[in-house]
């Protein structure tokens, strides 16, 4: 009884798990500075088992979920026993149990990272890391638009804070204009979805799937409008081009565990993109089927293009990974871009191996500076740092891996989506953008590799060894381990993002699941009154009763 009673919880615990960590972590109070006390060091030291031990609760969760989805079943909880699409519904299918995986496996390593020492420079990081985590995972599982804005909104209120962790002039500007440009598209996200409301009269994802293909010319018109909205937030919280132009500096100025956490941020663009765009407003959605078809798949390429030329162009190794953040997004909208199962699948692995070495790949960047002396992380010629064999190593697994080299995952996923794009109209580009980028990317990390390992003095810096940490390295090496490991079980991990590309289309399975009995009457048309038909409310028989 009692382990029914919770898989029947299951879906809800990857954000009540975070939330009441959090919650607990403000009534243990705060811990600031290097000057501890014995009592506020031994509270820290608490803070940090219980926001670890709450991170590795989410990874088995999250294990579980992929594995019950694994086998086809769509897993829906409904707060509160209210029926959709009147109350809170929340989804997890393969996509949803594959993003919260990633979430947990990129979470740990880097939480481990900064409880070496960063969580002491700032106030409350560890509460606000879980807030993070539980807007993140919210964003994975709402079933609906309004709540999708809710989830973002309190993960950003926590980056917000999170940005300005370890304070610092560069951290203050850049921090200053992701404020406001979130507040902006905040809003934006409100009136795209006030459009969609007004024609469709729901905001529950699966009913919107089947309410939209009835809405007909011109409401249609305020359909698409509304989902045009939706892709510039989308595609700024994605860094998508030209929305993308903040995230260099943010990224870069950032703490290396934020920065780190925040390689799995703009991924909650990239799913929200394929969930609203490649599903609501996909085929099958009658006049407004493919609404950003022919804008996606170009801007797409035009980002990845973009991210590499700024990678080229970068003077600091944080900067260079924060434009390769750019142009690994490009690759993976791009083929979102292509509408296909096939190529949804594609993009649905490069982009775990893509968030996995960014996040691994900012914390080398802070572990080689801290190691530099006061050249820190300038890509210019400086004294050699303490670990040259190690750091230099995983610093080529790597670039190697976000080059594309075989036999790594930035292989398969390319090569993969190389293929999905060989029978389309942009095939020529794709496969000239891809290939291009990979090999720029390279350039550039053999460059900074170069100047970093190799055009360097036989002098020590003073406090070298500052960053010469196992614990550290071993946050860096997880990640790291992580992408490798998608290789080694290439197969079987490619056969479940090919399913759940698959499970993304069928929309009369995602009405069953979440509807359940009102899915019939959710296909007819909204026509405007509050009183409209919906679910399982009952509706007049004759003239006289209406």
């Amino acid at each position: 009884m009692l382990k029914d009673a919770l898989m029947s919880h299951l879906p809800v615990l990857p954000v009540l798990i975070p939330a009441l960590c959090g919650m607990l972590l403000l009534l243990l109070g705060d811990h600031v500075g290097s000057g501890l006390g014995a009592h506020d060091q031994h509270k820290l030291r608490w803070a940090r088992r219980l926001s670890l031990s709450a991170v590795g609760l989410s990874l088995l969760v999250a294990v579980v979920l992929l594995l019950r989805a694994d086998t086809g079943e769509l897993m829906v909880y409904r707060v509160g026993e209210w029926p959709a699409p009147f109350g809170i519904a929340l989804l997890v299918d393969r996509l949803g149990a594959l993003m919260l995986l990633l979430s947990a496996c990129v979470a740990l390593p880097v939480l481990w990272y900064a409880s070496g020492g960063w969580d002491a420079h700032g106030r409350y990081f560890h509460a606000l890391f879980q807030f993070q985590l539980m807007g993140l995972n919210g964003a994975f599982v709402t079933g609906d638009l309004f709540n999708l804005f809710v989830f973002f909104e309190v993960l950003l209120i926590s980056s917000y804070v999170l940005m300005l962790h370890g304070q610092g002039g560069a951290r203050l500007k850049a921090g200053l204009h992701y404020v406001v440009l979130n507040l902006l598209a905040s809003a934006l996200f409100l009136i795209g979805v006030s459009l969609i409301y007004a024609k469709a009269g729901t905001l529950n994802l699966a009913d919107l799937a089947l309410r939209v293909p009835e809405v007909a010319e011109p409401d249609a018109a305020v359909l698409r409008v509304g989902a045009l909205i939706l892709l510039v937030v989308f595609g700024f919280k994605a860094a998508l081009m030209p929305m993308a132009m903040w995230l260099p500096n943010t990224y870069a100025a950032a703490s290396a565990p934020v920065a780190a956490l925040f390689a799995i941020m703009t991924k909650v663009g990239v799913y929200a993109i394929l969930r609203v765009h490649g599903v609501v407003f996909g085929e099958g959605a009658g006049a407004s089927a493919l609404t950003v078809e022919p804008v996606l798949l170009p801007l797409a390429l035009a980002t990845s293009v973009v991210g590499v030329l700024g990678a080229l162009a970068s003077r600091t190794l944080a900067r260079l990974v924060a434009w390769l953040t750019v142009a690994s997004v490009g690759t993976v909208l791009a083929g979102i871009g292509l509408f296909g199962s096939e190529a949804w699948g594609a993009a649905l692995y490069y982009m775990l191996n893509s968030t996995l070495v960014i996040a691994a790949l900012f914390l080398l960047a802070e572990l080689v500076a801290a190691q530099r002396g006061a050249a820190e992380g300038q890509l210019v010629p400086a004294s050699s740092v303490a670990q040259p064999t190690v750091l230099g190593l995983m610093l080529l697994l790597a670039a190697a891996s976000t080059a594309g080299l075989p036999p790594l995952p930035g292989f398969i996923g390319k090569l993969m989506l190389l293929e999905a794009a060989s029978t389309h109209a942009w095939a020529a580009g794709v496969w000239a953008v891809i290939l291009g980028v990979g090999f720029l990317s390279l350039v550039g990390l053999a460059r900074a590799g170069s100047i970093l390992f190799w055009h360097v003095s036989d002098e020590r810096p003073a406090g070298a060894a500052s960053g010469h940490s196992a614990k550290l390295l071993l946050a860096s090496a997880a990640l790291l381990a992580a992408s490798v490991a998608m290789s080694v079980g290439a197969a079987p991990l490619q056969r479940y993002c090919a399913a759940a590309a698959l499970q993304l289309q069928d929309r009369a399975a995602y009405a069953a699941a979440v509807l359940g009995a009102g899915a019939p009457a959710s296909t007819r048309p909204y026509d405007g009154r509050l009183d409209s038909p919906r679910g399982t409310q009952s509706t007049p028989s004759t003239e006289k009763e209406r």
